[in-house]
């Protein structure tokens, strides 16, 4: 059966830093947060609106990227969407997260929207092949 594809781009800030874990079988992972602002008009008024997107990014391109993976900081996320699923308290969970593979960081943080980009304002992409590789680890495991 063909495999479908599902893929999102998105621009946001960090909500906070970065967090990097590793699994018991040590595979990183970075997890964090971004926040994307929009305007939509209801009547008369312009409303603005942000949605939280949850980002995870695995292996030596979650260590290398931790570093600048700080809270205000403006970065272009490209990559799949997992939907990760488990029970709590009797009640079956999930959420929709973004696994990334490619991330460019975009001007300073929200403190220095102006600024001239900083030197490392390249994009960083996974290693080749990364995308075919699932990381071998449950979602459910405690992190």
């Amino acid at each position: 059966m063909a495999q479908d594809i599902v893929s999102v781009f998105a621009i946001g800030r960090l909500t906070k830093d970065a967090e990097l874990r590793y699994t018991s079988g040590g595979l990183a992972i970075a997890k964090f947060s971004i926040a994307c602002n929009s305007r939509s008009k209801k009547g008369d008024q312009w409303i603005d609106e942000a949605s939280f997107l949850e980002v995870s990014v695995f292996g030596k391109f979650a260590e290398s990227l931790n570093q600048y993976l700080l809270k205000g900081k403006q970065i272009a996320v490209q990559g799949r969407l997992k939907q990760e699923r488990w029970e709590s308290e009797g009640q079956n969970r999930s959420k929709i997260v973004i696994i990334a593979e490619n991330i460019q960081l975009l001007g300073g943080d929200k403190n220095t929207q102006g600024s001239a980009p900083d030197a490392r304002n390249s994009p960083f992409r996974a290693p080749q092949g990364y995308s075919d590789a699932q990381p071998d680890f449950d979602s459910t495991t405690p992190f």
